[in-house]
């Protein structure tokens, strides 16, 4: 006598925790970003030099400050909406994907920036972030291979494909450099970040 036993399924249910823990975090870091456009309001810009130095030593500090400082509530607020819609899709997975993602496209993308911007500019603003994001969302599904993130990546492109291509031509006044890198960011972190799907087990067979 034979008898097989399948392999388990592991589901994937909504966990209210997790995305609840998800986008706390995402309000903490709009909400500080926007304590630091106020408090640079208040001191009337003095905190924008501690954005992006290119290739200057001293200017790596603003590889993690840049996406604090704005040049204006209108520069903010026009980073807030994409920031928010984008993060908060990144958040349902929980705070430690959205931690992740965010520190990788800090990084990555602030270094690439850092690099590669014109000598003797200040690179300041979340737009890099927000490409980031974006582009993290659009390739994700490819990496781990699940429809329902390939649509929302498909929904991401259709509603901000668009401004997306046109962030990344070069225009005075405006980092094209940091929302390329910022997206190639967002793509190593979808690579890095893939899930990590077990091996199948094997049927278990006794026999008798």
């Amino acid at each position: 006598m034979s008898f097989q036993t399948p392999a388990k399924r592991t589901g994937r249910p909504v966990d209210a925790g997790r995305i609840g823990s998800g986008l706390k975090l995402l309000v903490l870091l709009v909400g500080l970003i926007w304590l630091s456009e106020i408090v640079d309001t208040a001191l009337n810009g003095a905190l924008d030099q501690y954005g992006i130095v290119s290739r200057d030593p001293e200017g790596l500090l603003g590889v993690v400050t840049a996406p604090f400082l704005h040049l204006g509530f209108g520069h903010l607020i026009s980073n807030t909406l994409p920031l928010v819609t984008l993060g908060a899709l990144i958040a349902v997975s929980g705070a430690a994907r959205l931690f992740a993602v965010t520190a990788l496209v800090t990084v990555i993308g602030g270094f690439g920036t850092w690099l590669v911007s014109p000598p003797n500019t200040i690179t300041i603003g979340a737009s890099g972030l927000v490409f980031g994001f974006a582009a993290y969302l659009i390739t994700r599904g490819v990496f781990n291979r699940r429809l329902g993130q390939v649509l929302v990546g498909v929904l991401v492109v259709l509603v901000w494909g668009s401004a997306l291509l046109g962030g990344l031509l070069p225009q005075d006044g405006i980092s094209w450099q940091g929302h390329l890198f910022g997206a190639i960011a967002g793509v190593i972190a979808a690579w890095a970040l893939a899930d990590q799907r077990p091996k199948r087990r094997p049927v278990v067979r006794v026999g008798v």
